[in-house]
């Protein structure tokens, strides 16, 4: 096969012949070398007499090239159908911002409900995560996409025929058990059937299609909010087509050729290398995985459950730190918070009305859509480490901004004039409140008041009606006719002229999170583990994931109430900049290098792995020598016949 000659492209017949006449030449070192890079082929033919250690440099550029230049198509689609699990994971834990604003509503939900709604899909995940590894390990990639893409579908089905709210929490649970699954699973399958020069950028493509489905589901939660009733249900169902879609996708796709050669199915794996390698050489690729998963069953001892060698194999046992580490400053840095509560969050900054709120959010979603993209752009490009850092740092400056924003909110908060006495047996704490704010902070109390002009007058914090968050449960307030006069009625929000600044914290939030942390954790998981340990460690990280998802979604509510919104943000930004020296002592760069070669980087102490960046741009190539293995370096001048 052989390219036009021209600058900067390769003909590859010259290059063979150039390695036949080396190999001839009674001088030369016993060894062996591959495909050289050249500006044209008669530069190409000028190179015979040059050095061996340029000679090395420009085989490795040679050869990366050309692998480049012929990936075939099948692998963007095996990627894109495995990346709809990301976007099924993204819309249904997207959809619940604007269905909370409805059901609390309709179904005239408590706090504890609402968390619990949103938390019991989470908490589902982490435990189907853990559960994953063991299912990967067993089963393999494929029957597990296969099983969430099953969850999703029956879970959509419950959730838009939902007759309670014990029912929707169950519909729920069962979402979140495809979401924990899929998300250990897909980038996994993704990072193992990807080129290297490709992995990066297509692990992050899940991650794409993750704040794709938030987006989908922001757009969608504005399109039925209009509807009188039972819009949720829209909102909740819709996702079961791109689950049946997948389905369908993926009884035509093939294993991972990785878990195939681990399971012993060799013949089998050499024919899914060929169908996503296209006409690319496979014998090396396969016998450095066959290679690679030998020496790892040496090395880890082979005994014992996975997570046991894991822990007391050193290497191992620093990624894991690392994989752990990088998904629980994930979600400690808000992001879920921002997402499942967005709509909640821009009511609270004093948007009075739901479907205002609901588009506000859908603004954020695509926000983050677009920066991911841009992330997508970038990771192969600045590389996972430095994309990290200046991700998490931009974060909690962002989470500061938020937090100042809420704090000017409460600083001009309306006082309250009127302390109207409670006329039954209702807790009558309302009533002792002198701010809107003050007010805002017990879920049992609204705000009650009149406009004169942009002045708020004749206020009151008045005790919320059971059967309904949107009226008082007496006076003014307590029904429609009552405020038909131009009287007021605030459940959850303050009415002020500062709500931009927290819509602009949420956007410069998403902004510096969506390129780095909202994709990395993801993508440096799915690489940093051996293949024998590689399910379990991402079982392991996405379980803490969700477990920490969990905690944050679960408290958030109540950590407003009682730290204040602006107290609440404050700690996340505290939380993310401990992130930041995490990442910045801890995690190494993968940028271009093979999966069977970034155990490595995990063989100093943990805090020393991420610290230096001198072997950027270095290349590694390992070779096979009368049977065992040999560790060439760039400054190896000579070949080895």
């Amino acid at each position: 096969m052989s390219r036009k000659s021209s600058d900067h492209e390769y003909n590859l017949r010259s290059l063979s012949n150039l390695m036949g006449e080396r190999r001839k030449k009674p001088n030369d070192d016993t060894g062996e070398r591959s495909l050289i890079k050249a500006a044209s082929s008669s530069s190409i033919n000028s190179q015979a007499t040059a050095t061996a250690a340029s000679t090395g440099d420009l085989e490795r550029a040679a050869r990366k090239q050309f692998q480049e230049d012929v990936t075939p198509s099948f692998v963007y689609v095996l990627a894109g159908f495995s990346a709809l699990g990301g976007f099924l994971f993204g819309y249904d834990t997207g959809v619940v911002s604007g269905v909370m604003l409805l059901l609390k509503k309709e179904m005239n939900l408590s706090a504890l409900w609402q968390e619990l709604l949103v938390s019991s899909t989470v908490g589902a995940a982490a435990l189907s995560a853990l559960a994953g590894g063991v299912l990967n390990g067993f089963w393999g990639r494929r029957p597990c996409i296969l099983l969430a893409s099953f969850l999703f579908s029956v879970g959509a089905v419950m959730l838009s025929v939902a007759p309670s709210k014990e029912i929707l929490l169950v519909g729920r649970v069962v979402v979140g058990l495809g979401i924990g699954v899929a998300s250990m699973t897909v980038p996994v399958y993704i990072a193992e059937s990807a080129p290297t020069h490709l992995r990066g950028r297509l692990v992050t493509i899940n991650t794409l299609f993750i704040t794709g489905g938030q987006l989908f589901a922001s757009v969608i939660d504005g399109a039925f909010s209009y509807l009188p009733k039972d819009g949720w249900r829209y909102m909740l169902g819709l996702s079961l087509f791109p689950a049946v879609l997948q389905f369908f996708g993926f009884l035509f796709l093939p294993e991972s050729p990785r878990w195939l050669i681990q399971k012993g199915k060799t013949q089998k794996a050499r024919r899914v290398l060929s169908q996503i390698r296209g006409n690319q050489n496979i014998d090396e690729e396969y016998d450095s995985i066959k290679t690679s998963i030998e020496d790892e069953e040496k090395e880890s001892g082979g005994d014992g459950p996975v997570i046991w060698r894991m822990l007391t194999y050193p290497p191992t046992r620093r990624a894991l730190i690392v994989g752990c580490g990088l998904q629980m400053f994930q979600q400690l840095s808000g992001i879920n918070t921002v997402m499942y509560y967005s709509a909640t969050i821009l009511q609270m900054s004093g948007v009075k009305d739901d479907k205002m709120a609901i588009w506000l959010a859908a603004v954020t979603a695509f926000t983050n859509f677009t920066f991911t993209l841009l992330g997508v752009w970038l990771v192969e490009k600045v590389g996972r480490r430095k994309l990290s850092l200046g991700s998490i740092a931009g974060t909690a400056l962002s989470l500061f901004v938020l937090a100042v924003g809420f704090l000017v909110s409460a600083q001009h908060s309306p006082p309250i004039t009127l302390h109207p006495a409670d006329p039954s047996t209702l807790n009558n704490t309302c009533t002792t409140y002198g701010f809107c704010s003050d007010c805002m902070l017990n879920p049992d109390c609204g705000f009650c008041y009149r406009l004169n002009g942009s002045s708020v007058v004749d206020s009151s914090c008045d005790h919320v009606n059971k059967a309904s968050t949107g009226e008082a449960a007496w006076g003014r307030c307590s029904n429609e006719t009552a405020m038909a006069d131009g009287t007021f009625w605030a459940y959850n929000y303050c009415p002020t002229s500062y709500s931009w600044t927290v819509l602009m914290g949420l956007v410069m939030y998403l902004i510096f999170f969506a390129p780095g942390m909202g994709t990395m954790p993801w993508t440096v998981n799915s690489e940093i583990y051996p293949l024998w340990a590689r399910s379990t460690g991402n079982a392991c990280s996405s379980g803490v994931n969700w477990m920490f998802n969990v905690l944050v979604s679960l408290t958030f509510l109540h950590v407003t109430e009682y730290l204040t919104y602006y107290g609440a943000f404050f700690l996340y930004s505290g939380l993310a900049a401990l992130g930041f020296l995490f990442i910045y002592g801890c995690l190494p760069e993968t940028k271009g290098k093979k999966l069977e070669e970034i155990e490595s980087l995990f063989e100093n102490q943990l805090c020393t792995c991420g610290v230096s960046d001198s072997d950027e741009g270095r290349h590694v190539e390992y070779i096979r020598v009368k049977g065992s293995n040999y560790h060439l370096s760039d400054n190896d001048a000579s070949d080895v016949e």
